[in-house]
């Protein structure tokens, strides 16, 4: 993506699929939703080094769309298969990455509900405090299904979006410095915290507080 032409219409394709490297077994392609498609794009081809990383995983609601699909099918009376199921729970992504890239590390799955996209900042903190060199953080959402009431569910997106990020205590990287914030911000969910986040990092902008009521959280540039 020309992150620029993003950055200055602020449009998407919503018919546009996510392309795949050749490191995703075709087989495994056809298990993957729009969602999971655009997560496997955003991290980029498995072959190289992020299928050795630990790595977390941030969603406010998954795949609770396919869930809901599923749900209308039982209430039609059709049968679920158990392979339905399987990829409708939160961490289904998670674990259809973890077998296409044939990583073994700890992987982690978090559902932030209001608090945004501060806790796979921390949770990867942790792991990096735990001597891991490097720590891979891949956030992801799509827009809920009209089913579901408009608050405080809506994630007030039309786009699916995923964005990977690799993070270490050392490098030649973009440095920032996580700071708690006293201020009381209302930034919506997490996948309006993704699409902030994204526009912080093309930006010139040095300071970015995201937060929910009272947990508000600043990333600054240094």
């Amino acid at each position: 993506m020309d992150w620029q032409e993003w950055l200055n219409h602020q449009s998407h394709d919503a018919t546009q699929k996510a392309v795949l490297t050749t490191s995703v077994p075709k087989q495994l392609q056809r298990r993957l939703s729009a969602l999971g498609r655009a997560v496997f794009n955003a991290a980029g081809d498995l072959s190289n080094p992020v299928g050795s990383l630990p790595i977390v995983f941030s969603s406010a609601h998954g795949e609770v769309n396919k869930s809901l699909e599923m749900l209308k099918s039982m209430q039609k009376g059709d049968e679920v298969s158990p392979t339905a199921f399987s990829l409708s729970v939160h961490n289904a992504i998670a674990g259809l990455f973890s077998i296409a890239s044939a990583n073994h590390q700890e992987i982690t799955v978090l559902a932030p509900g209001q608090a945004g996209i501060a806790p796979v900042f921390l949770e990867a903190l942790g792991l990096l405090q735990e001597r891991h060199d490097q720590v891979l953080m891949i956030l992801y959402d799509e827009p809920l299904s009209d089913f579901y009431p408009s608050l405080p569910f809506a994630l007030d997106t039309s786009a699916i979006c995923a964005l990977a990020l690799k993070v270490s205590l050392t490098g030649e990287g973009l440095t920032l410095r996580l700071n708690r914030s006293v201020t009381q911000r209302d930034d919506g969910e997490h996948a309006l915290q993704i699409f902030s986040f994204l526009k912080f990092l093309v930006t010139d902008d040095k300071t970015l507080v995201l937060g929910n009521h009272r947990h508000s959280w600043e990333w600054q540039k240094i």
